[in-house]
């Protein structure tokens, strides 16, 4: 039989009850020079992977370059912020679009799957920093890549690997109307096969497999760029069946068309069941759950809820903004999570705006969000692309780093006085490390209110992290943990005290 066990480890901070602090405050710190740069085919793209590739319990980068090398940056962080570029051969790549962390073979090491203008690569991680192209069988054509997920299928040893790819370059009728289609690699043992193509392809800029119904299946959601799609086409949710097949208007999916380029995935609404956020050229989407529908029937949030964040909030450009990059996260530990969306013009878009800060929605108990940026010292202007929402320093607060267009990318220390927090290491079984596919409770000590966090490889914008799980707690003065496994077994509930690292154990 299977154990499940649960470890607390303090890191040295006081444990008990915090003030908070409503607004948070984020520093800039040097970081090594890095631009993520190239003509119409890295006009989108420019992703960041964080994860721990030395075993020092710190994240470190890996960050797309475009026509520029790939660069990876290994975390120096003391009691500030700071990265190293070291950068192996292996990893020194151009035509890098984005990347992914994720433990493909099960073993001790934290491998990349890398984006790319050209054949996508599977890299193995060796231990400090080190890698080398896996052999599994993959073999990726030369396309044009821009999103990806992973989820491991019941009885399989080796993830399934969806790959989205964006225009098809060799098309002489595009670039409109020329989406290629995502790209399904499910394992045959310990070998991969040729793809299955999900067709039609509606030029996907993110996706994100997710057990929306909390049933143990992970299905893929896609969100598609309407620019050149430019009709007929719409978001996607397959479902993962023998034979994948996409949810319709009968299963309750309602068809909705955006020009889509990011995913971020979190249970907002308190009922255990996870929302997504859409980022976009104009609005940028909060869409709810609706638990009590037969099928994935996801309703638009209102403006009520403050989270459209549609125009430039500094200066005089009132033109639509740009969305990519976005993330859920607790920047002032004050048990709410937050959101964070890069946002730039694609290069000289007319229709939208020029000078487009990057936005922090931040939450407050009525369930409406407000823009901090600005105040919070983040409202960069640059042509944002890809970034990181993780901590990495291991102080319980959320930092970031942001990838960026033509210009260096950014990266800022969180220096905020909030609250309590933890920090989660889950590990899966023998298959699945990561324990992809596992929800996360964490309530507080009388049993309410409550945080539910899905496990996810995908998402965002050409990047994500694969990190500690990061939750804030407000005043709480413990916490009560309890993991259900993607079998959907669950764990006993464990008290924990704050401000530390918890480990469960599989």
């Amino acid at each position: 039989m299977l154990r499940n066990s649960i470890r607390l480890c303090l890191l040295g901070t006081t444990i008990g009850t915090t003030a908070l602090a409503t607004d948070p405050r984020f520093e800039p710190r040097d970081i090594p020079e890095h631009i993520y740069d190239g003509g119409w085919e890295h006009f989108v793209g420019g992703g960041v992977a964080a994860f721990d590739c030395n075993f020092d319990t710190l994240p470190d980068l890996y960050v797309a370059g475009g026509e520029n090398s790939a660069q990876l940056m290994r975390n120096t962080s003391m009691q500030s912020i700071s990265f190293q570029a070291q950068t192996p051969a292996a990893l020194a790549l151009t035509g890098v679009i984005g990347a992914y962390p994720i433990n493909i073979d099960n073993d001790l090491f934290t491998d990349l799957v890398i984006l790319r203008v050209g054949p996508d690569m599977l890299m193995r991680g060796l231990g400090d920093c080190q890698f080398e192209p896996m052999d599994l069988g993959f073999q990726s054509g030369d396309h044009w890549t821009t999103a990806f997920s992973a989820t491991w299928e019941a009885g399989q040893t080796l993830p399934t690997l969806a790959f989205g790819t964006y225009v098809d370059r060799s098309d002489p009728k595009g670039p409109f109307q020329t989406c290629d289609d995502t790209l399904l690699y499910r394992p045959d043992g310990d070998r991969y096969t040729a793809p299955l193509h999900l067709t039609p392809g509606y030029c996907a800029l993110s996706m994100l497999f997710t057990d929306w119904s909390r049933s143990g299946r992970s299905d893929l959601r896609v969100s598609n760029d309407r620019h050149y799609y430019v009709k007929g086409g719409q978001e996607q949710l397959w479902a993962m069946e023998e034979t994948p097949r996409r949810y319709t208007a009968e299963d309750g999916w309602k068809p909705y068309s955006i020009w889509g380029m990011g995913i971020a995935s979190r249970d907002i609404s308190g009922d255990g069941f996870a929302d997504v956020y859409l980022t976009s050229m104009g609005d940028q989407k909060l869409q709810t759950y609706d638990a009590g529908a037969p099928g994935p029937t996801y309703i638009d949030a209102t403006y009520a809820r403050g989270t459209t964040a549609h125009r430039p909030h500094i200066g005089e450009d009132g033109r639509p903004s740009t969305g990519w990059h976005a993330a859920f996260g607790d920047v002032n530990n004050d048990g709410l999570d937050d959101i964070f969306v890069a946002k730039g013009n694609v290069e000289q878009m007319p229709d939208a705006a020029m000078q487009d800060p990057n936005t922090l929605l931040v939450q407050s108990a009525d369930g409406v969000f407000s823009e901090h940026s600005g105040p919070a010292g983040i409202a960069s202007m640059a042509r944002s692309r890809g970034a990181a929402l993780v901590d990495f320093n291991g102080d319980g607060l959320l930092d970031l780093a942001v990838v960026n267009r033509r210009v260096p990318m950014e990266l800022y220390e969180n220096v905020t006085e909030g609250g309590n927090w933890l920090l989660l290491d889950i590990y899966g079984p023998e298959i699945n490390t990561s324990a992809v596919g596992a929800h996360i409770q964490v309530c507080a000590p009388l049993g309410a209110p409550c945080q539910t966090r899905e496990v996810t490889i995908g998402g965002g914008h050409a990047g994500g992290d694969l990190t500690r799980h990061h939750f804030g707690l407000g005043n709480w003065p413990s916490a009560k943990v309890q993991v259900t496994w993607p079998d959907q077994t669950t764990t006993d509930w464990a008290e924990v005290a704050v401000n530390g690292v918890v480990i469960v154990n599989r």
